[in-house]
């Protein structure tokens, strides 16, 4: 196995996870969230937590992407 081939397999791993923890996100939405659109809330508890997951994911996915591009 190849660089590119642990590169391609760790972007799609990252790529599931990241609409796992997305989808996730959503999920607690619900309508309520679509009426409240004016009013600022702030995460707490699990909605945190999948935000900063959504974040971290998000950085190395970009930083996986990078390295595919310059061994290629």
């Amino acid at each position: 196995m190849s660089v590119q081939d642990g590169l391609a397999i760790a972007s799609i791993l990252i790529s599931i996870a990241l609409i796992a923890v997305i989808l996730l996100q959503v999920k607690g939405e619900g309508v309520g969230g679509l009426q409240s659109g004016s009013f600022v809330r702030t995460r707490r508890g699990m909605e945190k937590t999948l935000f900063q997951v959504t974040i971290v994911l998000s950085i190395v996915w970009v930083a996986v992407a990078a390295a595919a591009v310059v061994v290629q």
